[in-house]
């Protein structure tokens, strides 16, 4: 499926007990820099825990021993790139399968085999095609949402305080759904009832897994497995629905449909799919909005390029491909959020890397957290400044990473588009603006998201 990609924090850990102990244990580092083992049994377990996620612990990996590292999960050799430069030496040839679908596979505990060059080539295509009709079949709903919305906050009075982490995950549900899923999803209570399922599953997925927490607990491994059961049961009904007939709404499990898959390639596939663009269209969704509310500068472009391109009327999807500052926008969010912290692959032959040769089945890490944050790469990495997407070479290796360009990920080219449709309506008529005194501190998974609820207050443009 997607090339890059992809997530992780401690719940990488449970792809690495996942899949590398399939493969015969090293404990040959290779001469790469590192940690040894902190306990035999646990590897370096117990400082990644004590860092409080991988990307923390990977931070300080790289500050301490350079862009090549190496660490050790349980008794397994685990290399970590840190740099564009060793990520581009290791990319190149080692482009085979997605790493957010093996992830996710290994931890839903699906089955199904990666295909060949040519069948996971066709896949991307289809996926591809996939977003781009039910985008395109699906506009008017998603704008309707998003003016539902934006009436919503201007019924609030300019002091009230506004869940944004709430109203986003309530949005992307609604949103994705309907796109992915169909008009079953037009009812709330249909939404609010995959909500919960979604939010069980995704919230045991690598944590439980990962400290044996989840098969300790009869009560949680019920509702996950209940939840999961559901959630699948949804989707098989919805496969057979759509089969052999058409519809004048194009939805994403349409094009899956028509692929050349089976019934468990595509069950497994719209699974991953509704998972992921759920979660990452919520948080880049709030991250964009909490980033316009610092910065009175940014937003007032932005809401220019609106004005210019749109003028008094809706956005369209042809109208998408002009609001070039908005696209900008919301590169510079993935990256300052880093909002896909980690990304992993298993090398398949003897690779070198820089001058340090990585052991075949070693799992790489892709410190991209990290990277997205060197400042020999991005000068002042801390400050939010889309404007320094405006250099086409800048573009060309947030490319390189996966977020954006041939590389980007089906789910996240989505949030994309479901963000910028957003923020083309709220902006146009509403100042973003933060509620002072908050900090937001960063909670760093599968996907990056804050802590606690991020509040923010909004004040009519006039």
């Amino acid at each position: 499926m997607l090339d890059f990609a992809i997530f992780a924090v401690t719940f990488l850990l449970a792809l690495v007990a996942a899949v590398l102990y399939l493969y015969p244990a090293s404990r040959q580092a290779a001469g790469i820099p590192g940690i040894t083992p902190t306990e035999e049994k646990d590897g370096n377990l117990p400082d990644i825990v004590k860092s409080g996620s991988l990307h923390e612990f990977l931070v300080n990996l790289h500050e301490g021993y350079g862009p090549v590292v190496s660490f050790w999960f349980g008794r397994r050799l685990v290399v970590s790139l840190g740099t564009v430069d060793v990520l581009k030496q290791h990319i190149n040839p080692n482009k085979t399968s997605d790493p957010f679908e093996t992830m996710l596979k290994s931890l839903l505990r699906y089955q199904s085999d990666g295909g060949n060059v040519n069948e996971n080539h066709m896949r991307k295509k289809l996926y591809e095609s996939g977003v781009t009709n039910s985008l395109q079949s699906n506009f008017a709903l998603l704008l309707k949402l998003s003016e539902e919305l934006l009436d919503k906050w201007l019924s609030y009075p300019d002091s009230q305080h506004v869940p944004l982490c709430q109203h986003m995950l309530g949005f992307a549900m609604k949103s994705v759904t309907q796109m992915v899923m169909g008009s079953t999803f037009e009812d709330d209570q249909e939404v609010i009832h995959f909500q919960k399922n979604h939010g069980t599953v995704w919230s045991e997925i690598g944590k439980g897994f990962l400290d044996g927490s989840l098969d300790k607990s009869i009560t949680r491994k019920k509702q996950y497995e209940d939840a999961l059961m559901q959630l699948e049961y949804i989707l098989k009904k919805i496969i057979k629905e759509r089969k052999g007939r058409n519809f004048s709404q194009h939805i994403f499990i349409d094009s899956l449909v028509q692929g050349n898959l089976n019934d468990q390639q595509i069950l497994e596939d719209s699974m991953i799919f509704s998972l992921a663009s759920c979660i990452i269209t919520a948080k880049l969704c709030t991250w964009a909005i909490c980033f316009l509310t610092t910065s009175e500068e940014v937003q007032k472009k932005l809401y220019e390029e609106i004005d210019q391109v749109l003028g008094k009327d809706p956005i369209t999807p042809e109208k998408i491909e002009q609001l070039r500052y908005c696209r900008q926008v919301l590169c510079e969010t993935v990256r300052t959020a880093k909002l896909t912290p980690v990304s992993a692959r298993l090398q398949d032959i003897e690779g070198k890397v820089d001058k340090f040769i990585i052991p075949r089945e070693t799992l790489v890490l892709y410190a991209l957290g990290v990277v997205l944050q060197d400042p020999s790469t991005w000068p002042l990495p801390h400050k939010f400044d889309p404007d320094r997407f405006d250099d086409e070479s800048v573009m060309k290796t947030f490319s390189l990473l996966g977020f954006s360009g041939t590389q980007e990920c089906p789910e996240l080219r989505f949030a994309y588009m479901v963000t910028t449709v957003l923020l083309s309506v709220l902006v146009r008529k509403l100042h973003l603006l933060s509620v002072e005194g908050q900090v937001i501190e960063t909670k760093y998974e599968l996907v990056t998201s804050s802590k606690e609820e991020a509040w923010i207050t909004v004040s009519k443009r006039y």
